[in-house]
C-alpha cells in the first residue's frame, strides 16, 4: 500500500526503481578495497566471504562480511550482489541491534567476529524472516548508536550495506544513574539561495536577477519544510547579502545539517537553452576537495564516527576521508534523482539524469550536496514563469517533495522520519 498522496507515489516508485538498476561488482575489486582498508588504517580488519558460485535466482545475496574497529568505533561492510532496501532498529537489556533486509539471503554463514576484542560486537546472528527477507542481529558488549547507509556501485566497488556503530558507553555514563534515551532529532535540511548583495548572478533579458529568483523559491521551500514533521529547514541566507561559498557550506555544518541543496537559475549564450539541471559533486571534484581537508589543520570534522581527521597519519586520514567522500557522493546522486524525478512533472528538463561537476559549494565531504538549476533566465518563455509566485511555489513543492521522499526511505537512526518509517512497517 502507498502511504502517499497520489502526486507523489507513481513518480518516486519510478525512482526508486531507477536507483535500483545499477549493476554489480566483480569479487577481485572488493578484495583490492579490504587490502589496501587494512594496510593504511591499521584497523582490525577480519574475515571476508568468498563470492557463491551457486547465486539464489530470486534474491539478492550477501557475498561477503568485513569489519574494521577502533576502540569507540566498528564499521562492519556487507557485499552486496544488487541493491536491497533495509531498515535498522536498536535493542536494550541485553544491547542488540537489528538489520532487517529484504529480498535477501546469504550466500555463506557470516564470520563471527566476537574474538576481536577491539570491536563492540559480541556475536553475529542471522535467520529468515516472512520467507524472503533477511534478518541479521548484532549482539553488542554494550551501547552503541548505529549508522547505516547503502552504497551503488562506484570506484572500483559494488553494492554495499555500510553499518557504522559508535559506543556510547563511557566511564562517565557507567558511574552515573541511568538516564533516558536521547529524544528523536529532526532533520536538518539547509537550504542555500545562491548569490546574493553584490553577486546578482544570472540577469534575464526583463531584468530579473538570479539572486532574487533563488531566494523566493528558497523561502517558499522553507516554508513548506517547517510544516513536515521530522525535517527541520535551516537557510543559508533568509536576505539580499553575499555570503561566499565557503562560508555557505561551513554555516551548513555548523547546524549538522543532513542535506545541502542549492538553488539557482541558470544562463546561456543560446535563448533556445531550457529546463531544469540538477547537479552534484564530481569525483574529480572530490578528489582535490580532499586534497585541500587534508592540508588544512584546522579540519576536524568528524568523518568516522568519532575519528577526527586532524589527528591522523595523512595516509590513514586519506582512507578515512574517502570513504566519507565516497558515501555523501552516493548520497548526493541518489536524493538528486529523486528531486529531479519530481521536477520533471512541472516542466522540462535540461538534462534527464543528475550531472556531475566541481562547484564549489558542493564540495562538503560529509553533507550529501545537490544543487538545483530552476531554468534558463536567459530563455524568455523561462524567465516569465520564473518572475511568477505560481511558478516558484511549483518550483518549491517538487524540491519539497524529493526531499521528504527520499528520507521517508533513508531517515538516519535516531530521527523523527527513521521512527515514524518503522511504525508505518512494522
Amino acid at each position: 500500500m502507498c502511504f502517499l498522496s497520489q502526486l507523489e507515489c507513481p513518480f518516486e516508485a519510478r525512482v526508486f526503481k531507477q536507483m535500483n538498476e545499477k549493476q554489480d561488482l566483480i569479487e577481485m575489486q572488493r578484495r583490492k578495497f579490504l587490502r589496501t582498508f587494512s594496510q593504511f588504517t591499521g584497523l582490525a580488519a577480519l574475515g571476508s566471504l568468498p563470492v557463491s558460485t551457486a547465486m539464489a535466482a530470486s534474491a539478492q545475496q550477501i557475498a561477503g562480511l568485513r569489519m574494521a574497529s577502533n576502540r569507540s568505533n566498528t564499521r562492519l561492510v556487507f557485499d552486496l550482489t544488487g541493491p536491497a532496501k533495509h531498515s535498522l532498529f536498536m535493542l536494550d537489556n541485553p544491547a542488540r541491534i537489528v538489520i532487517d533486509i529484504e529480498d535477501m539471503r546469504l550466500a555463506k554463514a557470516l564470520p563471527n567476529f566476537g574474538a576481536d576484542g577491539l570491536s563492540i560486537i559480541r556475536n553475529i546472528r542471522s535467520a529468515p524472516r516472512n520467507r524472503r527477507d533477511l534478518r541479521i542481529v548484532l549482539d553488542l558488549k554494550s551501547k552503541a548508536q548505529p549508522k547505516s547507509m547503502l552504497l551503488s556501485p562506484s570506484a572500483g566497488k559494488g553494492y554495499r550495506l555500510v553499518v557504522d556503530l559508535r559506543s556510547i558507553q563511557t566511564q562517565a555514563t557507567q558511574n552515573a544513574s541511568p538516564k533516558k534515551s536521547a529524544p528523536l532529532r529532526d532533520i536538518v535540511v539547509a537550504i542555500d539561495a545562491g548569490h546574493g548583495g553584490k553577486d546578482p548572478g544570472a540577469i534575464g533579458k526583463r531584468g530579473t536577477k538570479e539572486k532574487d529568483v533563488a531566494l523566493a523559491v528558497a523561502k517558499k521551500l522553507e516554508k513548506l519544510i517547517q510544516r513536515e514533521k521530522g525535517l527541520k529547514p535551516v537557510m543559508i541566507r533568509s536576505r539580499d547579502e553575499y555570503i561566499s561559498l565557503r562560508q555557505r557550506t561551513r554555516k551548513a555544518r555548523d547546524h549538522n545539517a543532513d542535506l545541502f541543496i542549492s538553488i539557482h537559475a541558470d544562463a546561456f549564450r543560446r535563448k533556445a537553452a531550457r529546463g531544469s539541471s540538477v547537479f552534484t559533486l564530481s569525483t574529480k571534484g572530490a578528489t582535490s576537495e580532499a586534497a585541500k581537508w587534508l592540508a588544512d589543520k584546522e579540519n576536524s570534522a568528524d568523518l568516522f564516527g568519532d575519528i577526527s581527521i586532524k589527528h591522523q597519519d595523512r595516509a590513514i586520514a586519506s582512507v578515512i576521508l574517502e570513504l566519507a567522500q565516497t558515501s555523501t557522493i552516493e548520497s548526493s546522486l541518489d536524493i538528486g534523482e529523486v528531486i529531479l524525478s519530481n521536477l520533471k512533472r512541472i516542466g522540462k528538463l535540461h538534462k534527464p539524469k543528475v550531472e556531475q561537476a566541481n562547484f564549489a559549494v558542493l564540495k562538503s565531504p560529509d553533507i550529501p550536496s545537490v544543487l538545483v538549476e530552476t531554468a534558463f533566465l536567459s530563455n524568455p518563455h523561462e524567465e516569465k514563469k520564473l518572475r511568477t509566485r505560481s511558478y516558484q511555489e511549483k518550483l518549491a513543492k517538487a524540491m519539497h517533495v524529493g526531499v521528504k521522499n527520499y528520507f521517508r526511505h533513508n531517515a538516519p537512526p535516531g530521527t523523527i522520519m527513521a521512527e515514524l518509517h518503522k511504525k508505518s512497517y512494522g
